[in-house]
């Protein structure tokens, strides 16, 4: 498979997300080729700030390979990780993470900061953006343009 039919599974999980309300952020963990992991944004249904996509399929993918480090892995997310999610991947030691659109006001992979490369840091993961970004922008500008519009029928 192609970093596009991965992201084509990411993107199914954030229409999940999508239709619960949630941010429709997804995300799926690969391993030599095989999808060991998926899950999308659920703040709102857990109660919970770092329910995020990516904290969430990390957990997911720990569980499946039985430890918290995450070796020889790719994660595949819809939009930007914010600052806190490429933290726990450089923690996971994740090989890689490819992303959809940018995240202009909380990117921390590469529009506000370059977390997963900064050298300063114990591990550095290889970073591709912008795979899919038009389809992964329009889902979250379509879910915040509904929420704007239930907001003025309020």
């Amino acid at each position: 498979m192609t970093d596009q039919s991965f992201m084509r599974e990411a993107l199914s999980e954030a229409k999940i997300a999508f239709a619960k309300g949630e941010i429709p952020i997804g995300a799926v963990i690969v391993r030599k080729g095989q999808i060991i992991a998926r899950s999308h944004n659920r703040r709102e249904e857990l109660a919970d700030p770092t329910a995020h996509a990516e904290i969430l399929v990390m957990r997911e993918a720990g569980k499946t390979l039985g430890g918290w480090r995450l070796p020889d892995t790719t994660l595949y997310v819809t939009i930007e990780p914010c600052p806190m999610c490429a933290g726990a991947l450089v923690q996971a030691r994740v090989s890689r993470i490819v992303y959809g659109a940018p995240d202009s006001k909380a990117g921390a992979v590469a529009s506000l900061y370059t977390i997963p490369v900064d050298e300063r840091l114990n591990h550095r993961l290889e970073v591709t953006g912008g795979v899919l970004a038009e389809e992964a922008a329009d889902i979250m500008r379509l879910f915040f343009k509904n929420r704007r519009k239930k907001q003025l029928n309020s």
